[in-house]
């Protein structure tokens, strides 16, 4: 018999001619040669001849009954198709038949000419391949269906070479099972039973076993006649016995839970695109596995193992969408302002686009809180098309948390990277190293000497995580890392990323930020649709700068959260919320804003100047006090300064003594007066050498009794010689500078260049002087001397000292902090 693939479907008529069949059964899409001898029969293909060429083929329960009745024949057949029909000489006549479909019988109505069968046509269920929960099963049963075809044609059965090529092409479990059914010498009612079974997996198994048993046959047969060859080979009669013992479990419902799970992990892995040392460790471990016993301690070691290894995308990519245009939109849309971030990412895609094996690049993020470092990451990995994951490091102390744990050890696991990598479901998705800044170290290790393989493109195409024992490719992976501070940033680990800095954001930047994102999300999130409510610029504005004043956005977003719930609560209990917030309504909603650290910067004051400073937080204003006593030239710092600082001081006291006279200040002050420095918040410490000229104001003006500007703002390092150097920050203190009211901003000439980097706006708002010495200070930043007044006795309070330079016993408490030529105040 050959099968034949039905191209369309056929209508099946309700009633149909029936032809009785001796000995055999004709399966759905098989073509079978049949010879008729009975009258009725020969009539009945008459009947279908003349009609629509159909006939009902039912077997008869006996073979020797001539005249078969009603109860004589089975009630489920085949119907069928006559493709050709032969006449021969003796009135016996041959035809060629095709089957088309199961079918049962409803009624049938037997007598002269022939029996007529009312049909109902049975359809096996519709399967989706692989979306079946069977699916597995049914892969698995044609597999070794097809695979003992070919073990019979070896053992010698006689099988026709075109029913060959056709089992292997099939991938229909019923039709192939159909196909070997009819191949087999199996007798009338075995036959019988699987034309019976729709459901195609049921089918199936049933003709595996009664081709294992075909097979067993010829097996027996084969080695009775090779009785001279040599012993089978250990291994392959090993392999023999394991699948007899598997069919006899099966037989006894008795399948071993640990040979199915091994079976299953094979058929995982056979058709992807594993690296040769994956597989084989795979194999190894499966080979270790099948020879433990279920309830062996290691057996659940090994079973996690192998499933790290297995689900891991050793082999799973995702393709960049390389559209810089799309990219560039997305970027804009996720985030406002952000240029020189944006467009390095644009950058990085340009050149993946026209070379696409180049190995990604490690940025790093660096920025105050909330300016949207983490969520920038997101956006990118949008923008190109990737999986986005974050990895967060902060207090991370502990190498094995990178690297993963031994397998030596009870609760093992991989580590971070590759817990990434398997959540990603992709071995390149943009990674996002939150907070690097923040790692420690212990006797448990340097977390951030084990992200040196990791960020380093030259090895980390053969990072070898401790649990998995093998070489795993991060060369793909763009990496994304944030930070707040540098300073605490291992000098090896820095050098291996490109940092891009993140200032905070001005006033203008803020008020569309909120207009764009901040206010529709937190309208959602509180039940108020867009047009319930809105915020004038006013009032966004009132915010900004009276209850906000911050580098990021959350506490605006906190701010406009609170306004949005006082709305939310006011519908809640039937009410209606306020169409629009307006500035004067503010302070109903949030009460009366928060007290401002700083003073206003209005007037003039004598010993009092303006710096700006460098936090983690962004820029902020920095007031430096200064007054003298009588005394003997003893200088004291108060205000938690750090040695820097103190040595800023020093030098900026030093300096005025040796320029008093050009200066305006009598010889005789520094020997008659002490002098206190100092700056307020006194429980921050502070530290670096950006506020000298600063301090160097504050002291000539109180030695001369001049006043100070106070919408001056200033920063700059200073030398004995009274040169000022450059210093780090300038956005983040020009930011501070405009926040705080300031109208003109001195910096040292050095840092003139970055004025160019600000945004639009704050150059047109503001005065920069560039300087280059104090002698350029001065006359910016000093009134005129007040008119002479006789001299009082001297205030109270002045003590003798014997020493021009304060020592550390009069200073106050101070954090010794690291010096960093950019920190300006450090707050923690």
């Amino acid at each position: 018999m050959a099968a034949e693939q039905s191209k369309e479907p056929v209508r099946i008529p309700g009633q149909l001619p029936v032809l009785p069949l001796r000995d055999m059964v004709v399966y759905p899409f098989i073509i079978a040669p049949l010879s008729i001898a009975r009258r009725s029969s020969i009539r009945a293909v008459d009947k279908a001849l003349a009609d629509n060429r159909m006939v009902l083929l039912l077997t008869q329960r006996d073979r020797d009954e001539d005249n078969p009745g009603v109860d004589d024949l089975y009630q489920v057949g085949t119907v069928a198709v006559i493709m050709r029909m032969l006449k021969l000489p003796d009135e016996r006549i041959r035809v060629l038949v095709q089957g088309v479909c199961r079918a049962r019988v409803k009624a049938l109505e037997g007598g002269v000419p022939y029996h007529v069968a009312q049909v109902e046509p049975l359809l096996e269920p519709a399967r989706v391949p692989g979306e079946d929960e069977d699916s597995i099963e049914s892969e698995a049963l044609m597999r070794t269906v097809k695979k003992a075809l070919e073990r019979g044609v070896n053992l010698g059965k006689n099988l026709p070479s075109e029913v060959q090529v056709i089992a292997s092409n099939l991938e229909d479990p019923g039709r192939l099972a159909d196909l070997v059914a009819s191949n087999l010498e199996l007798e009338a009612p075995a036959a019988q039973s699987v034309l019976e079974l729709i459901d195609p997996i049921e089918r199936l198994r049933l003709v595996a076993q009664q081709l294992k048993r075909e097979l067993d046959l010829l097996s027996m047969q084969h080695e009775i006649d090779s009785l001279a060859r040599d012993e089978i080979d250990r291994s392959q009669r090993e392999y023999y016995l394991r699948q007899q013992m598997k069919a006899i479990r099966s037989e006894l419902g008795e399948g071993s839970e640990t040979e199915e799970e091994i079976e299953e992990i094979r058929e995982k892995i056979k058709d992807r695109a594993l690296p040769e040392a994956v597989r084989e460790e795979i194999e190894r471990e499966l080979r270790r596995l099948e020879r433990m016993h279920p309830d062996a301690a290691e057996t659940a070691t090994i079973r996690h193992h192998l499933e790290w290894l297995v689900e891991l995308p050793w082999d799973i990519a995702t393709e960049d969408a390389i559209d810089l245009k799309e990219a560039q939109r997305v970027l804009d849309a996720d985030h406002y302002g952000l240029d020189p971030v944006k467009e390095r990412i644009v950058e990085y895609l340009a050149v993946r686009k026209l070379k696409p094996e180049h190995k990604g690049p490690i940025l790093c993020f660096v920025g105050p809180p909330g300016v949207g470092k983490t969520s920038l990451g997101r956006s990118i990995a949008r923008a190109v098309g990737r999986k986005f994951v974050r990895v967060s490091l902060g207090g991370v102390r502990d190498e094995a948390e990178i690297r993963g744990h031994r397998r030596t050890y009870i609760g093992s696991m991989p580590g971070r990277i590759v817990q990434s990598i398997r959540q990603a479901g992709s071995r390149n998705p943009v990674m996002m190293l939150d907070e690097v800044d923040k790692l420690a170290n212990d006797f448990r290790g340097d977390p951030q000497a084990a992200l040196l393989e990791v960020l380093d493109p030259e090895q980390n195409n053969g990072f070898r995580d401790h649990y998995l024992g093998i070489p795993f490719d991060l060369s793909q992976v763009l990496f994304i890392a944030t930070a707040n501070l540098m300073d605490t940033i291992h000098p090896a680990f820095r050098d291996r990323m490109e940092v891009i800095r993140i200032p905070g954001y001005t006033e203008e930047e803020k008020l569309e930020i909120a207009r764009r994102h901040l206010i529709p999300k937190q309208l959602g999130e509180n039940g108020l649709g867009d047009a319930e409510m809105s915020f004038s610029d006013g009032a966004l504005r009132e915010l900004i700068a009276r209850y906000t004043r911050e580098a990021g956005l959350r506490n605006l977003e906190r701010r406009i959260a609170a306004i949005c719930r006082k709305a939310a609560r006011k519908v809640a209990e039937g009410g209606k919320a306020p169409s629009r917030v307006a500035a004067s309504s503010i302070e109903v909603y949030l009460g009366p804003p928060p007290p401002q650290a700083e003073e206003k910067l209005e007037g003039a004051l004598t010993g009092v100047a303006t710096g700006l400073a460098w936090t983690a937080a962004g820029g902020d204003v920095l007031y430096i006090e200064a007054i003298k006593m009588r005394g003997k030239g003893r200088l004291t710092l108060t205000g938690q300064l750090g040695g820097v600082m103190k040595e800023s001081a020093q030098a900026a006291l030093s300096w005025a003594r040796s320029h008093a006279a050009a200066i305006g200040i009598p010889e005789a002050a520094f020997s008659e007066y002490d002098l206190h420095v100092h700056v307020p918040e006194g429980a921050i410490p502070k530290d670096g050498p950006s506020a000298g000229i600063t301090i160097a104001t504050a002291l000539v003006s109180v030695l001369s009794e001049r006043p100070v500007r106070r919408d001056v703002a200033m920063t700059g390092e200073i030398t004995l010689r009274g040169r000022v150097l450059p210093i780090g920050g300038v956005k983040e203190k020009v930011l501070a500078a405009r926040r705080a009211g300031a109208r003109d901003v001195i910096l040292p000439k050095a840092n003139e260049k970055e004025l160019g980097e600000l945004p639009k706006g704050v150059a047109e708002e503001l005065r920069f002087h560039a300087v280059e010495g104090m002698e350029e200070v001065l006359p910016l930043v000093l009134g005129p001397a007040p008119e002479p007044a006789a001299r009082p006795a001297g205030p109270p309070g002045g003590a003798p000292a014997a020493d021009a330079a304060g020592d550390g016993d009069d200073t106050g408490a101070v954090d010794e902090a690291p010096a960093s030529e950019e920190v300006g105040v450090r707050r923690r």
